[in-house]
């Protein structure tokens, strides 16, 4: 049996005095691509959020390698091996690429170049473009500057939030492709994604929320070919 890199159980968080996360149980373990799914005000954001310790859960439990972060601050996670990548405000618009590199791996300090290195073998446009301010990059290059950021921590698991977000059709293969290839490096990967057809197909497990709840857990496949899932949360009919 695989080991559990991550592990929520009885999550409940929100903002203010209200809950919108609801008693959520969840896993990845090593080595696996686990995507979540579900229609706009579901809760995703605030889901992903609270497992990288920026918003604070009310209630349960979250382990990172069998550690409880859940009551740890954002930076402290993200030593032991959890990094996450927002949907916006990703990058430091007003640096470089090569500062924002440095910016990510503030918690590594000693591998920073070996790091980054391994980010430009990754993404061969940053090297080229390495002392441009990222503010005057294109969608999809400052998606891979905030991916790369991520990877300076040497990760155990990836969080993304809408890693597609903005992106044309292109860059969105373009940038699931780079997803697969961070993965087959060992780092699981958890994400929120809209494009969830093309994310369930190289996903290994799926989650449907709905209302902060999950209302399904399947494999990736499974979750695929669920009549009541791709009518309503696939659009396929057929």
């Amino acid at each position: 049996m695989s080991e559990r890199v991550l592990d929520v159980a009885g999550i409940f968080s929100g903002y203010g005095a209200g809950d919108i996360i609801k008693g959520v149980d969840m896993y990845a373990e090593a080595g696996e691509i686990v995507t979540v799914i579900g229609p706009n005000g579901a809760g995703k954001s605030t889901m992903i959020k609270t497992i990288a310790g920026l918003v604070r859960a009310r209630e349960g439990t979250i382990r990172l390698l069998g550690t409880q972060t859940h009551a740890m601050r954002a930076s402290e996670v993200a030593r032991l091996g959890m990094s996450y990548v927002p949907q916006e405000a990703n990058v430091f618009r007003r640096l470089s690429v090569a500062e924002n590199l440095e910016m990510g791996a503030w918690v590594l300090p000693e591998k920073q170049v070996e790091r980054a290195e391994m980010v430009f073998d990754l993404f061969p446009v940053l090297r080229e473009r390495r002392g441009v301010n990222a503010g005057s990059l294109s969608g999809g290059q400052r998606q891979m500057v905030a991916l790369g950021m991520a990877l300076m921590v040497d990760p155990k698991i990836l969080l993304l939030d809408e890693p597609s977000a903005g992106l044309s059709p292109k860059l969105v293969e373009e940038m699931f492709n780079i997803i697969r290839n961070v993965n087959s490096d060992g780092v699981a990967v958890f994400m929120v994604e809209q494009n969830a057809i093309q994310a369930l197909r190289m996903s290994d497990r799926g989650y449907v929320l709905a209302g902060g709840q999950v209302k399904l857990a399947d494999t990736a496949a499974g979750l695929l070919e669920n009549a009541e899932v791709r009518e309503l949360y696939l659009g396929v009919t057929a």
